[in-house]
């Protein structure tokens, strides 16, 4: 309803009746996503340095799977998302809290069993780039806001990996 309204400009009486709600309904509905959009926006710019200093004692937490280390740098309401793309495991609904993603970090990419895990940027973005034998295994989108780490999405799909170390020219 959020984007039917706000991105393609419907009214409220054809929202409804499209989902099947009273208008008022809807109309409820879109001021509450509103809301939550601007609640989610960042709360400010973080340096570039506070950033690399987040991103690397984010990497030295994963590394030694230390829970405490862990917690110390994840925000409260931090969200994990996986993409395997079905071909490779990952984790297949969000995993949103400090505990419970502390938890399957330790577990999951805590134990490198001979990986290396590198700072990098992708697509503009602090990352972590997880290497087995060399090769590319996961990569990790790092959100940092405030000096907490607010989000992450590891990339295992081997599709899009494969893209990774492509490079695409820009022109005007």
């Amino acid at each position: 309803m959020f984007v039917l309204r706000e991105v393609f400009a419907l009214d409220y009486g054809e929202i409804a009746e499209a989902v099947g709600k009273s208008p008022a309904a809807v109309r409820q509905i879109a001021h509450r996503a509103r809301s939550h959009v601007a609640a989610r926006r960042p709360r400010g710019t973080v340096s570039a340095a506070a950033t690399r200093d987040a991103l690397e004692a984010f990497r030295r937490a994963v590394e030694t799977g230390d829970l405490r280390d862990l917690l110390d740098v994840l925000a409260p309401d931090v969200v994990f998302l996986g993409d395997g793309g079905g071909v490779v495991q990952a984790t297949l609904s969000p995993v949103s809290g400090a505990a419970d993603v502390a938890r399957l970090l330790a577990a999951g990419l805590g134990n490198l069993a001979g990986g290396t895990l590198e700072a990098a940027q992708v697509n503009g973005y602090p990352a972590l780039l997880l290497r087995r034998d060399g090769e590319i295994d996961t990569v990790v989108a790092v959100r940092v806001d405030d000096g907490l780490v607010t989000g992450l999405y590891a990339v295992r799909n081997p599709e899009k990996l494969s893209r990774l170390a492509e490079t695409t020219a820009l022109s005007r």
